[in-house]
């Protein structure tokens, strides 16, 4: 593909010294690279981009994603690799999902090979801003918002595709350890024939007052459950989630089936992969909030945890809800939970073969 990009670099980029300190502690979305790309859509196609200094965009203040919330985005990681190189994870499956985010926002499509050229050349411009400890990566961070300056309510005729990047280290601050989750029944996150499996804006802006709600029970997260029988459990905040069984001397991770509400998670989809390379069996399928509790009671369910690009793995360790509470492996991490997790990570940093062929070869 032809390149779309004007390269324009940065006249403020850190010095060496000054990048090594602002990469010194890592948390999740603080510190953004030198870079970024910028893509406009106008006329009824994607017009010459940009890659050019970090910094403010400038929006007319009718822009009618300020206003009728056509805002979508992605999250995917680039990761150090043992031979001086760097590579991410499945931007493909990234840039595929995307599209289907803006196709149910009446957004227009933006062609998954451009999605990674820009991905490839931010990520080559500012290589140096990718951590190389295990666990530490680059986060990729793409969004599409609607920029016409029209207060009427129709899908807009003008966009701009943002692309930028930050060092990225633990999502939570505790590290790999287990959180305490809150399953909430007063909110929902998605409705059957909503925008439940787009990555967009309003999703996130709606789960706020839940997770606040969650924090006020001293939780770490919320989990959400289904909107018609509000009895079946979804994804616990962004991110989905995984039920460890061990039956019969077999192991078997279940996770919530995809239904329409649910976010196709790319790390899910993966780790279905990793279970069955660790010999594992694995099943999608739902899980009430009554059998999560009854299972964990009875030893079934031996371990929990939560998936996404941000987060990677994360162990579940406490469940509160209005009528009960419980407590998983002793709130432990387990050993299934971190054997997917280390599954994951190796082949994220080349230290474990990627037979799958997920890591695509940046420099």
């Amino acid at each position: 593909m032809t390149t779309h990009l004007t390269v324009t670099p940065s006249t403020n980029a850190l010095s060496d010294s000054a990048r090594a300190d602002a990469m010194r502690v890592l948390a999740f979305g603080r510190t953004f690279t030198d870079h970024m790309v910028t893509i406009p859509y106008r006329d009824g196609a994607w017009q010459q981009g940009e890659l050019k200094a970090y910094g403010p965009l400038s929006l007319d203040p009718s822009a009618s994603s300020l206003h009728y919330g056509q805002a979508i985005f992605e999250g995917f990681k680039a990761f150090s690799q043992p031979d001086g190189g760097v590579a991410t994870f499945r931007p493909d499956q990234n840039g595929a999902r995307f599209n289907r985010s803006a196709a149910r926002l009446a957004m227009p499509d933006l062609p998954v090979e451009l999605f990674m050229e820009a991905a490839d050349a931010l990520i080559t411009l500012d290589r140096k801003w990718v951590p190389q400890n295990v666990g530490e990566s680059l986060y990729l961070r793409p969004l599409m918002i609607a920029t016409d300056p029209f207060l009427g309510v129709r899908p807009s005729l003008e966009y701009l595709f943002v692309l930028f990047a930050s060092p990225a280290g633990a999502y939570f601050p505790q590290g790999v350890k287990p959180v305490t989750v809150w399953i909430s029944e007063d909110y929902v996150r998605a409705a059957p024939g909503g925008t439940g499996e787009a990555k967009c804006a309003g999703n996130y802006a709606a789960s706020l007052v839940a997770q606040a709600q969650a924090q006020e029970k001293g939780c770490d997260q919320v989990v959400w459950i289904d909107a018609v029988h509000r009895k079946y459990i979804e994804e616990m905040g962004g991110m989905n989630l995984f039920f460890v069984y061990q039956e019969n001397g077999k192991t078997t991770i279940v996770t919530p089936e995809l239904s329409g509400t649910l976010l196709a998670g790319i790390t899910r989809l993966s780790l279905l992969q990793i279970a069955k390379d660790l010999g594992f069996e694995s099943e999608e399928r739902k899980i009430s909030i009554e059998q999560w509790r009854d299972d964990v009671a009875s030893g079934r369910m031996t371990e929990a945890f939560a998936c996404g690009t941000a987060a990677v793995i994360t162990p579940v360790g406490h469940v509160k809800a209005k009528s009960f509470e419980m407590t998983i492996n002793n709130f432990e991490n387990g050993p299934v939970t971190m054997a997917m997790r280390d599954g994951l990570l190796g082949i994220q940093h080349g230290t474990t073969p990627d037979t799958h062929g997920w890591m695509h070869k940046v420099c």
